[in-house]
């Protein structure tokens, strides 16, 4: 089932992706998940003006270790200098891949011309893919949905503006902008992409178990998968897709205890890596998708949303071990 997979010059073993989700896939998340197996990494994504106008917050999220290689930065905008600028400026960086954003549904991005909007206008979109190209060292890649909303679907028209100026992949999550994450993805606009493009196809949308990446490369003939929200607490989904590929069964999410080992690691990196204060604050999501489907877990949640220490949390989770 599963095949290396080449992007430019960068070869992945394995061709799964962890996509890049504001808030989630942080430096301490990406290193769980690569250790679960996961073949690329890509950093939350991150504003080319925001790098333009130095912000320290953009700043941050840039940092990449050498343990979470290969890994992916990506980056968002409309403005086809101010793209090649961060392109140019990023190529000091040590990750491997450059992944340019067309595809982010969100209000706040998409009012500014940005993410999916970019759907709206393929020739802009081919302009700043071209220069973005031109100005990295490193493979470019480009994340795009099905289309704007089912009267604009254009995903296979931007796939093949994309291969056209330079991109050495394309990911395609299977919905419209308008459906946001509602209903079921298109898997079809996948698969019709492969066919009308040279370049490698990753799938994304609604691959919540190993099966289902399995079904998608059957179904559509892709290249490479990109796990999102079936990521969210269930890292091990990484290592069951390993399993299934090599004609194991999966084990899917693990016993509480080791949950919990993983959980105390994940909040333990995110501490040394973001500090005491917004790393816990950030962990009660993740505590939450880790937690949810155990008994007394509700329980759980409610305490850890209230608790501002890491020893504190821990202590708690500890407790229901016993």
């Amino acid at each position: 089932m599963l095949k290396p997979l080449l992007i430019g010059n960068v070869r992945l073993e394995t061709p799964v992706i962890l996509a890049p989700m504001a808030g989630v896939t942080d430096l301490a998340y990406r290193l769980i998940c690569k250790e679960m197996g996961c073949g690329l990494v890509v950093t939350e994504m991150i504003s080319a003006k925001g790098l333009y106008y130095k912000d320290v917050k953009t700043k941050d999220l840039l940092r990449t270790v050498p343990e979470e290689s290969p890994a992916a930065i990506q980056i968002f905008g409309s403005d086809e200098k101010v793209m090649a600028w961060a392109a140019d400026r990023l190529n000091e960086m040590p990750h491997d891949i450059l992944d340019i954003n067309m595809g982010c549904p969100t209000p706040k991005i998409v009012k500014n011309g940005d993410g999916s909007a970019l759907m709206l206008e393929p020739k802009k979109a081919g302009k700043i893919i071209r220069a973005v190209v031109e100005a990295s060292e490193k493979p470019v890649t480009v994340k795009i949905r099905k289309g704007w909303d089912d009267a604009s679907t254009n995903a296979i028209e931007m796939a093949r503006i994309a291969e056209e100026n330079g991109a050495s992949a394309v990911a395609v999550h299977g919905r419209t902008r308008e459906a946001f994450y509602s209903g079921e993805a298109d898997w079809d606009i996948i698969g019709q992409v492969k066919k009308a493009v040279q370049i490698p196809v990753i799938g994304n949308g609604d691959l919540f178990k190993a099966e289902d990446v399995e079904k998608m490369i059957r179904q559509t003939s892709c290249d490479g998968v990109m796990i999102a929200r079936g990521a969210q607490g269930n890292p091990w989904l990484f290592q069951d897709i390993l399993q299934l590929g090599q004609g194991v069964t999966p084990q899917g999410k693990p016993e509480w205890r080791e949950v919990f080992r993983v959980l105390q690691k994940h909040l333990r990196l995110a501490v040394a890596f973001k500090g005491e204060y917004i790393a816990v604050k950030e962990m009660r999501k993740h505590a939450a998708w880790y937690t949810k489907g155990f008994k007394g877990s509700a329980a759980i949640r409610q305490k850890i949303n209230t608790m501002e220490s890491s020893e504190e949390v821990i202590k708690t989770l500890e407790d229901y071990l016993r």
